[in-house]
């Protein structure tokens, strides 16, 4: 598929990725909600906002091979869902004023389909993978010597007849996303010049994209109500642009849409999302650690049991913010829940607090 902007912009031809639906109003990963709308995302690195390490880093990068007339080395991005790194991908493009061509590595099943990409590539072309940790390992054998040497080694025929030919390639720039780096084999990401992590934002930054997205949405709205949202996203820019869009819809229908703090307040209470960004879903997991087994600890097996989930979700998608918040821990001999849980519940502390540890 190719998108055509204004003369003035990059054509950037996509590869279709599938999303999956997911169920949790404040999933960090990507919905498909998030494509109706047109695109909040910045375009240059003046307008992204957050990540100012990053951004101060990919500055001197980018004039620097602007100037030499060279391709970017290849960038590997990690770090939780929702921050900005495709994002970041499609600034870089931006920035060089080249093409970018968007996969993912579920996406690039053999190493055929690799190659058909690869040799569609244009000098100084970006070639961005999403989920790169994701990649089949005969596939990544690919990319190897194209990453390295810029060349592709293919093998024709079969049998005894078969040889293996060298493509030259066009110099490009590899700019790949994981949310997963320990998952990555060490050769890989050696190949990598420029690794960073995102890491979450803080209110202050969230307040700002959400100021900014909602000038590009055309919709007034007041700083207190900025700040709440950006308050209750989990310090995720996907999470308030999110909220952002179903706080408009609730003050069209409410007050002539314009956006206050009450009106927030309002719409977050009613989807079941609080002060801190916790869903349904949290609340009934700390719940469940506190009501049914006192607080902790409990192994994963039968909490996830308990709530009738998976554990692995349980692990990548719960816990990681419950924990980032200081509401569970997790022990050799289980997760447990802290006071700050208790208190943010509103629960009564058990007898039994003090063997399990809260703080």
């Amino acid at each position: 598929m190719v998108l055509m902007r204004s003369e003035n912009e990059i054509m950037t031809s996509y590869v279709i990725i599938p999303i999956m639906d997911q169920e949790r109003f404040v999933s960090s990963d990507e919905q498909v909600e998030d494509t109706k709308e047109f695109s909040l995302r910045p375009k240059k690195l003046s307008e992204f906002i957050g990540q100012d390490q990053i951004k101060s880093n990919l500055k001197i990068f980018i004039e620097a091979a602007k100037r030499r007339g060279d391709s970017l080395e290849h960038l590997l991005f990690h770090g939780p869902p929702g921050l900005g790194k495709t994002t970041l991908a499609n600034v870089v493009a931006n920035e060089m004023g080249v093409n970018i061509k968007i996969t993912s590595g579920p996406a690039i099943e053999r190493p055929g389909d690799l190659a058909a990409i690869l040799t569609n590539l244009q000098k100084g072309d970006v070639l961005f993978i999403d989920e790169i940790h994701r990649l089949n390992r005969a596939v990544e054998e690919v990319l190897y010597p194209a990453m390295e040497d810029f060349q592709l080694d293919i093998v024709i025929g079969k049998g005894p007849s078969a040889r293996s030919i060298r493509l030259n390639l066009e110099r490009f720039t590899l700019v790949a996303a994981t949310t997963r780096v320990g998952l990555l084999s060490a050769p890989l990401r050696d190949r990598f010049g420029f690794l960073e992590r995102m890491d979450f934002y803080d209110v202050n930054a969230l307040n700002l994209i959400v100021d900014r997205s909602a000038g590009l949405l055309e919709t007034h709205i007041e700083s207190g109500a900025a700040t709440e949202i950006a308050k209750r996203s989990r310090g995720t820019p996907r999470i308030a642009n999110r909220i952002l869009k179903r706080v408009r819809d609730w003050a069209q229908l409410e007050n002539e849409g314009r956006i206050t703090a009450s009106v927030v307040t309002k719409a977050l209470d009613a989807l079941g999302i609080d002060v801190l960004g916790l869903d349904p879903i949290d609340r009934k997991y700390l719940r469940t650690i506190v009501e049914k087994f006192g607080g902790g600890p409990v192994g994963v097996e039968t909490l996830a049991a308990s709530i009738a989930e998976e554990r692995d979700t349980l692990e990548d998608v719960y816990e990681p913010y419950l924990m980032q918040l200081g509401f569970i821990e997790r022990t050799p001999r289980g997760r447990m829940t802290t006071l700050r849980a208790y208190q943010h519940l509103g629960l009564s502390v058990p007898d039994n607090a003090s063997q399990n540890r809260l703080f």
